[in-house]
């Protein structure tokens, strides 16, 4: 037959083994489809090869896993372009203690905590969240119509509410006005809250917070339009409940939710 068709032998055999790696390829691929669907298409490579352990327990290369996402348009959704605001200053201020020590080695030693906006066409919505540096699990939100210091506070009550506090936990933030107000003073102090800031014009020193924030962005808020308020709220609700319960973690390997949980039943 080759020297019918004209090919060399050696060709014939190298195409034979290329047609059966493609379907090799084409299996992975629909496997990294599911996955992708599963998780609204937010997933890089890396997650994708721990997700195909964990669920199917194919180990594959993540090299591999990125090559097939480009050739079958299997991406995730690009970063956008971030804009931040100044607002004014309070009053309070505190000793940068975190140092950019981001490494916990039990939940609810160090937490971190930011507020962010979300555009919808009412208006904005502005975003309080608590971080645990721990597991990255959000122990505590808040959402409001404005920033005022309400937002924090409620914040903060949530956190205290989905956490047994034993010890002292520190709790970083910037220098927004609302963390350097006598009433953050007061409701800190009086739960065994040690405080914690960042320098002016140190975004990194609170980089996992921001971080987060970013996630949300990118895999929830970038890709949908608001119409309403209550629209916003419960699209915030439902991802904040995926990234704690469902989404991996590439340290990990597990959710934050199981990686705490795992913490708490050793």
């Amino acid at each position: 037959m080759c020297s019918y068709f004209k090919v060399s032998r050696s060709g014939y055999y190298k195409w034979r083994k290329r047609r059966c790696l493609e379907n090799k390829d084409h299996q992975i691929a629909k496997l990294v489809e599911e996955c992708e669907q599963e998780n609204n298409f937010c997933y890089g490579y890396r997650r994708v090869k721990i997700w195909l352990l964990k669920k199917y327990g194919l180990n594959v290369n993540h090299k591999k896993v990125l090559r097939i996402m480009n050739e079958y348009s299997l991406l995730s959704r690009i970063r956008r372009k971030r804009y931040y605001k100044r607002y004014h200053q309070g009053i309070l201020r505190y000793k940068n203690i975190l140092k950019r020590n981001f490494k916990a080695t039990k939940p609810n030693q160090k937490w971190v905590t930011d507020i962010t906006y979300i555009k919808t066409k009412q208006g904005n919505l502005f975003l309080s969240i608590i971080k645990d540096l721990y597991d990255k699990y959000i122990v505590g939100y808040s959402i409001s119509k404005n920033q005022k210091y309400s937002l924090v506070d409620k914040t903060i009550r949530s956190a205290l509410k989905n956490t047994n506090l034993k010890d002292g936990v520190i709790l970083h933030s910037d220098q927004g006005f609302q963390y350097t107000s006598f009433k953050y003073h007061k409701i800190t102090s009086s739960n065994n809250i040690i405080t914690s800031m960042s320098k002016p014009g140190t975004p990194i020193d609170n980089s996992p917070a921001e971080s987060f924030f970013s996630t949300l962005k990118t895999e929830c808020i970038n890709r949908q339009t608001f119409y309403s308020f209550s629209q916003a709220i419960d699209s915030i609700n439902d991802y904040i409940y995926y990234y704690n319960h469902h989404r991996l973690q590439l340290s990990t390997g597990m959710s934050p939710f199981d990686y705490r949980q795992s913490y708490l039943c050793s």
